[in-house]
This record gives C-alpha cells, sequence and structure tokens, in this order.
C-alpha cells in the first residue's frame, strides 16, 4: 500500500513537477513475470523516478546503510526503505556478492520486477564505468531477461553532495529486453558472467549516451578519496579528460 501511497500521493507528484519525467520503450516491460531492469546510475533519485513510469512495481536492492541507522532519521530512512519494497543487502561482508545474490534471485523467483544498478555505485562524474558481473549471474541463474535502462537528466535533479532537489527536464530510455538464454548453464563462468555484463553495458551506453570508462566507479571513489579526501567533482554537461588510469573504451561485446 505504502509503495502506490508514495508513488500517487506523497513523493510522487513532487517529483513530476520537478524533472517532468518522460519515458520511452515502455512496451519493453513485460506485464507480468520476472525481469531484471540494469540501469545507469546517475543519483539517488533514479530510483523514485523509474517506478514513476513503470506501471509495474519495480523492488530495488538497496545498501543496508539506508536500514542500519539510528536516531530519528535512521528510524525514518529504514521505515520509508522498508515500506516501499527495497531490500537491503550488506555491500562490505565477506559474503556480501553471495548475499546480494541470493537477496535478487529471490525477488525473481517470485514473478517480480528488479532493479539494478550495475554499476554498483552513482557515478561520481556522469560518465558510465564497468559493470559488476553479479547482474550477470543473476541473470544466467534465474533464466529471466534483462532490460536495459537509461536515466537522463536525474543528476540534475539531485546533485552529488547538494541536499537540495532542483528543477530539471528528466528522461527514462527503455530498451529492447536481451535474451541471454545462449548462455543456458554457464553461470559461475567468470569469462561468460564478464561477457554477458559488457553486452548490458553496451546497450546502456548507446541509449544513455554516456562515456564510458573501463574500471569500476568505486575504485575511482576510494582513488579520489586517498588522494585529496574528496570524490571528483560531477561534470557539468562535459566529461573530464581521461588520464592513464581510466582508461575509456567500448565494452567489450565480442565473447557475446
Amino acid at each position: 500500500m505504502w509503495y502506490w501511497l508514495f508513488k500517487y500521493v506523497f513523493l510522487g507528484p513532487v517529483l513530476w513537477g520537478l524533472g517532468r519525467p518522460t519515458v520511452e520503450g515502455t512496451e519493453n516491460i513485460p506485464a507480468e513475470g520476472g525481469a531484471i531492469l540494469a540501469s545507469n546510475h546517475q543519483a539517488v533519485l533514479d530510483s523514485f523516478f523509474l517506478p514513476l513510469r513503470v506501471p509495474r512495481r519495480i523492488t530495488f536492492l538497496a545498501k543496508s546503510e539506508y536500514f542500519t541507522g539510528t536516531g530519528l532519521k535512521g528510524a525514518f530512512q529504514r521505515w520509508f526503505f522498508s515500506v516501499v519494497g527495497q531490500v537491503p543487502i550488506d555491500r562490505t561482508g565477506a559474503d556480501a556478492a553471495q548475499d546480494a545474490l541470493n537477496a535478487g534471485l529471490r525477488v525473481l523467483s517470485q514473478g517480480k520486477l528488479l532493479g539494478i544498478y550495475p554499476e554498483g555505485t552513482r557515478s561520481p562524474d556522469g560518465r558510465l564505468y564497468k559493470g559488476k558481473t553479479g547482474l550477470a549471474r543473476m541473470a544466467l541463474e534465474s533464466g529471466v531477461k534483462v532490460i536495459p535502462v537509461a536515466m537522463i537528466g536525474t543528476e540534475k535533479v539531485n546533485p552529488i553532495g547538494s541536499r537540495v532537489w532542483r528543477p530539471a527536464k528528466v528522461t527514462i530510455r527503455v530498451g529492447e529486453p536481451i535474451d541471454f538464454s545462449r548462455f543456458e548453464g554457464m553461470g559461475g563462468n567468470r569469462f561468460v558472467e564478464r561477457a554477458v555484463t559488457d553486452e548490458v553495458m553496451y546497450k546502456l551506453m548507446k541509449l544513455s549516451g554516456q562515456e564510458y570508462v573501463d574500471i569500476y566507479a568505486a575504485s575511482l571513489k576510494k582513488k579520489a578519496l586517498a588522494a585529496d579526501g574528496s570524490a571528483p567533482a560531477p561534470a557539468a554537461g562535459v566529461a573530464p579528460a581521461s588520464d592513464a588510469s581510466t582508461v575509456t573504451r567500448l565494452p567489450d561485446t565480442r565473447a557475446s
């Protein structure tokens, strides 16, 4: 109930006013049955703008920090993310990857839509970063199709480091479902999982128009924090120049 109340009554109208979101390709989302919505990740609000324009309910895997905060703020976050159906995952423990996989497979086995951000974290500068292979393992073990989704403009509504939401046009592009049944029974093969992930990232790059960078976003953030204690500044519509540690290339889809 709370999911629909936030979508249509409490939060949805505010987001409609801020982003005026338009969507392309909703016909690519099945009316029933499990599927993975694999999206680029520009802002926290990605998880709220996408459900606005998708008729079916979407369950996202959310970092466990949203559920473990203290005080009044922590209690509200825990309640909010629980009632809107987000599933907590621990991204720090030794079993983090397996826990996330199991959580995602449970959602898909119930015939639900699962929202995933293959980059694993928000883009620090507006570019598209290397995808993690947990997405591929979920797709191969569940047998569901992967639907690429490009979120465009959300980083302008909800800039990194800003607590103020700003009016800006938001566009959502839903790509055609990708069927990986040709790799049936090959889950756990790291080369296959890398090929599947790269194919999804290539589709996201084409849909979003983002520059692709062949490193993990989390690695870049850690490097920036170690260097000067701050994360890279978001790009204001212009991608920053790459250096030797951020080599830009297309995702390798040859193995697929």
